[in-house]
């Protein structure tokens, strides 16, 4: 149902992405790494788990939010742990259910005991890979988190997954990341000094839909829980909301179960404060000056001159060196955009909270 505000996983609950996932199945297939970015809401973590699904080998999906929120950094224990309840699973998890967590030896090929670390999990993985002649992809979503992995900001993670691309060719990995500047700075495809310097890889962009689609999304979702909204009720949500089909499900989720546009659009609106203040809060621990600099935005103060005194009234100097890194960081996290010299936040809901409009 595309008014079901869960993840989605099968390809009929998600409106007009079948080129999207046609690409991923395909990078898959023919790229040792694939990224699927775009901006938060946008429904990646769906997408992907569609495609992983319809994937014709073996998908191991991680939520590193997940491992991350379990200490404030990501350990190779944790990860090694979560990497073999998923494989060998609890319930329907797993894709080699019934084995005990502590070993598993299947044909001679063993995934050792808790001690493991993730590059003996990925060479056991591609034995298995081998054994069931079928290919396997580990798909990290929020992949950006694995910077916090280890001591050394990720860079014994990536020297892995590095080795596997050179050596084991049952294995592929997709990463997922809505702060997709954050997401590339941490593989370094393009930096010398990252262990993933140079690897060939696909990339695929989920964009926010037109208001057409959007419109037509509405309509299509509303008919599967058979209601037909006055033709203005959709319009105005199309223009509040805008093409990020997150907050569109949580309005058609709501006018659906209230039967009241104005019900709908609040509980949306109250729904969103809730989620981008706590989003805010977490940015705030980076740098209280985050958070000022998209009041300015918000407000309507976009150029960079007002948005820095504006920053100074409230925090202090800041130099022009600071502010650039500031805003710089920003755009990588997927929070603004620049455009014709001027500032703009990526989503107006985001937008519309952080102004109070």
């Amino acid at each position: 149902m595309l008014f079901d505000p869960r993840p989605k996983e099968n390809r009929k609950e998600i409106f007009d992405r079948d080129k999207e996932i046609e690409a991923i199945l395909e990078g898959m297939r023919e790229y040792p790494l694939t990224l699927l970015i775009g901006i938060r809401r946008i429904g990646k973590s769906s997408i992907l788990r569609v495609a992983l699904n319809e994937f014709e080998g073996i998908g191991v999906y991680v939520d590193v939010r997940k491992l991350y929120s379990s200490g404030g950094s990501v350990s190779q224990t944790v990860l090694v742990n979560e990497l073999r309840n998923i494989i060998v699973g609890r319930g329907k998890m797993g894709f080699l259910r019934g084995f005990s967590l502590e070993s598993v030896n299947i044909g001679g090929i063993r995934i050792k005991p808790r001690e493991s670390n993730f590059t003996e999990v990925l060479e056991s993985l591609n034995l298995l890979g081998d054994r069931f002649n079928r290919r396997i992809v580990i798909a990290f979503d929020e992949a950006q988190y694995l910077r916090f992995y280890g001591s050394k900001g990720g860079r014994e993670l990536l020297a892995a997954i590095a080795y596997a691309y050179d050596s084991l060719s049952n294995l592929s990995f997709v990463f997922t990341g809505s702060e997709v500047g954050l997401l590339h700075d941490f593989l370094g495809m393009d930096d010398y000094s990252s262990p993933l310097y140079g690897r060939i890889y696909e990339e695929v962009e989920i964009k926010p839909f037109s208001k057409k689609l959007s419109t037509e999304f509405l309509q299509a979702g509303f008919k599967e829980v058979s209601l037909t909204p006055k033709k203005e009720e959709i319009e105005r949500a199309v223009s509040e909301l805008d093409g990020i089909p997150g907050w569109l499900v949580e309005f058609g989720f709501h006018y659906w179960k209230k039967r009241n546009f104005d019900d709908a659009l609040k509980l949306t609106m109250r729904k969103a404060h809730s989620m981008i203040q706590e989003e805010l809060s977490e940015l705030e621990k980076r740098s209280p000056r985050y958070a000022l600099i998209l009041h300015a935005i918000a407000m309507g103060l976009r150029k960079w001159s007002a948005i820095r005194e504006y920053l100074e009234a409230k925090s202090g100097p800041v130099t022009n060196a600071r502010l650039s890194t500031l805003l710089k960081n920003l755009e990588k996290m997927g929070w603004i955009k620049k455009e014709d010299r001027s500032y703009a936040i990526v989503d107006p809901v985001v937008e519309k909270v952080i102004g109070g409009k």
